[in-house]
C-alpha cells in the first residue's frame, strides 16, 4: 500500500483547522494568497472555482501533498455576500440577512498530482430577528470582517441564527461528510468527525 502524502489545507481559517483536525488527519496549513475577486454570479460555480483556485496555488508550490482548497459565499436575493470590508458593510448584511433565510454554499476541492476533486454543499440558513444593538455588539467584537455574510453559525453571544437545513458545517466553512468524500477517493480513510452536524456528525 502506498504511503498517505502529505495532506495541506490551503486557508488560514481557525475554524476550518479546527474542522479539519476532528477527521484525524496529520496536516499542515498553507494558507493560499489568491484574489477572491471572481466574475462567476451563481454562488455554486463560484464558491467551487474559488476553493479549486485557492488549492492549485497551494499546490504549485507543494506538488508531492494532497491540497485542499475551500471557499464560503453567503446568497441572499440572488446577490452573493463575501466578507464585510468595514462596519458599515457588515451592518448592512447583517440587517439584510436578519428575519430571513438566506443560503450558505461552501465548495471545497483536493488536488494530488495532477489529478483534482471538487464539489459543493448547500445550506439554508434562518437568522432570527436580531435587534440593531446586538448588531453593534457583535461589530464591536470585531468578529464579522473574517466571515462570509459577516456572521458565525457557532457564535454563542451573538447567536444569529434560528434553524438550518442542510450541513452545519458547511456554514461554518468545511463540509467534512463531502470533503470525507473527495479524500476516499485518493485512497485516504478518515475518522467519522465528532461535530454538531445533522449531515457529517457521528449522529448523522
Amino acid at each position: 500500500m502506498p504511503a498517505q502524502p502529505r495532506i495541506i489545507l490551503a486557508s488560514a481559517s481557525p475554524r476550518r483547522r479546527e474542522l479539519l483536525a476532528t477527521l484525524g488527519l496529520a496536516f499542515e496549513v498553507v494558507p493560499s494568497d489568491v484574489d477572491e475577486s471572481i466574475e462567476e454570479r451563481d454562488p455554486r460555480a463560484a464558491a467551487e472555482l474559488l476553493a479549486r483556485r485557492k488549492a492549485e496555488a497551494v499546490a504549485a508550490e507543494h506538488p508531492d501533498a494532497l491540497v485542499i482548497g475551500s471557499d464560503t459565499i453567503v446568497a441572499l436575493d440572488g446577490h452573493m455576500l463575501g466578507k464585510p470590508e468595514d462596519a458599515e458593510e457588515a451592518r448592512t448584511m447583517l440587517r439584510g440577512l436578519r428575519g430571513r433565510p438566506h443560503q450558505v454554499v461552501t465548495g471545497v476541492a483536493a488536488i494530488l498530482g495532477g489529478r483534482e476533486e471538487s464539489s459543493h454543499a448547500w445550506t439554508t440558513v434562518h437568522m432570527r430577528p436580531y435587534p440593531d444593538d446586538a448588531i453593534e455588539a457583535f461589530i464591536a467584537t470585531g468578529s464579522p470582517f473574517d466571515k462570509a455574510g459577516g456572521y458565525a453559525i457557532q457564535d454563542e453571544a451573538f447567536a444569529p441564527v434560528e434553524r438550518f437545513e442542510g450541513c452545519r458545517c458547511a456554514v461554518i466553512g468545511l463540509p467534512l461528510g463531502l470533503l470525507r468524500t473527495l479524500l476516499a477517493r485518493f485512497g485516504i480513510e478518515t475518522r467519522q468527525p465528532d461535530v454538531e452536524c445533522p449531515v457529517c456528525g457521528s449522529d448523522a
